[in-house]
């Protein structure tokens, strides 16, 4: 499970990488913390169980995030 966390710490470099080379600078903000978050987690060698409760946490913050800011905060049609 160690590895899957040190992949998705990869993914989000990547992502941080792109968002920042497309000046979406938030965002490669956010992706960055992302990556620091994934690759310290990754190296704790952690047991297995721990790491899918840190994945559940990770995906319920997630969702509650996407949800507020996709209700509050996004405006629909915006820059179409």
């Amino acid at each position: 499970m160690d590895r899957v966390f040190r992949m998705l710490a990869f993914w989000t470099g990547i992502f941080t990488v792109m968002f920042y080379v497309g000046d979406m600078k938030s965002v490669a903000l956010l992706f960055l913390l992302q990556t620091a978050f994934f690759l310290t987690i990754g190296y704790l060698k952690l047991s297995e169980r721990m790491y899918m409760y840190l994945f559940g946490i990770y995906c319920t913050v997630f969702l509650i995030g996407f949800t507020w800011y996709s209700e509050f905060i996004l405006v629909p049609g915006f820059g179409h």
